[in-house]
């Protein structure tokens, strides 16, 4: 006899409380699903329901057993789904949270690409700076950057990294001369980036020996939009912090202008987020491999 088969019929029979239901769920005999346990006991060696006309009781073993049993065949599904999945369409609603600016530039396209690949997929997405609890809030994935928390529950794959550069526009310049190196950067305007949780970011900077320098940033003008910023900083006001994709059209412009040449750029990470499963929907898999691969082209 099948093995699954037969831990199936012993799994229904104890979830059901009889012989008899168990039947019935599964469209056999009661004789036949008699026939399953018995195979088996023979094959363990071990009793694993005690029976009498009345009543059927769990051994000790049993118990055990059957435990064991829910696991292996929650795993035969989660294999099964995963063969189907290659067989069809990504469907249903798909539920991200994302960073307003960094969504709304960089993931929000790629993931509607992906929405028109696949005419069976609902997007849900939510744009904002707010750190949504993913199982809480019914998240199907999230888009974090930057460091993350050590959640339990929570798995993550790194998707992109952001260029960081420091930048200015040349009448600021012309006005506060051209900072070469970290240190000349005390006593400059600075355009400050405040998250929604009132947190001031620092401006971050790798060193030689592989720590990370941090410049707390000093100014009168505190945004909490990158976009405002970027426009604060061509306008003269300061300088700036910014990811690189978002400012390469203005350099190219040259309305701004990249300050510290010789200072590498710290990178900033990316990831996608999403609870842990022992299968990952389809939906969420190609969403989070359109991100892997789209992203890092944005990020050049």
């Amino acid at each position: 006899m099948d093995r699954l088969e037969s831990m199936e019929v012993f799994v229904k029979a104890v979830d059901l409380g009889s012989f008899a239901a168990a039947a019935a769920a599964l469209d056999l005999s009661g004789p036949m699903v008699g026939k399953h346990v018995r195979f088996l006991e023979e094959r363990l060696g071990m009793r694993l329901i005690n029976r009498t006309t009345r009543r059927q009781s769990l051994t000790d073993f049993g118990r055990a057993y059957y435990e064991r049993c829910r696991i292996v065949l929650a795993e035969a599904q989660a294999a099964d789904a995963l063969a189907a999945d290659q067989l069809s369409e990504p469907r249903g609603k798909l539920r991200v949270t994302m960073p307003a600016h960094f969504g709304r530039h960089c993931v929000t396209p790629i993931l509607l690409e992906l929405a028109r690949r696949y005419p069976t997929l609902e997007l849900d997405l939510s744009l904002s700076d707010r750190f949504a609890d993913l199982v809480e809030d019914g998240f199907d994935l999230a888009i974090r950057t930057g460091a993350l928390d050590d959640r339990a529950g929570i798995i993550a794959r790194r998707v992109a990294r952001q260029r960081m550069i420091v930048c200015a526009s040349p009448t600021y310049i012309e006005r506060f001369g051209q900072p070469l190196r970290l240190e000349d950067i005390a006593g400059q305007q600075t355009l400050i980036y405040r998250r929604l949780d009132h947190v001031l970011q620092p401006w971050l900077f790798p060193r030689d020996d592989g720590s990370v320098a941090e410049v707390a940033p000093a100014g009168r003008l505190r945004l909490d939009d990158l976009d405002a910023i970027a426009d604060a900083a061509t306008e003269g006001m300061g300088l700036a912090w910014l990811p690189c994709w978002l400012v390469r059209q203005r350099i190219e412009a040259g309305t701004l202008v990249r300050l510290l040449p010789d200072q590498p750029d710290y990178l900033y990470d990316c990831h996608a987020l999403w609870p842990q499963t022992p299968h990952l929907p389809l939906k969420v898999r190609l969403a989070i491999d359109a991100l892997a691969a789209g992203l890092p082209r944005l990020m050049r």
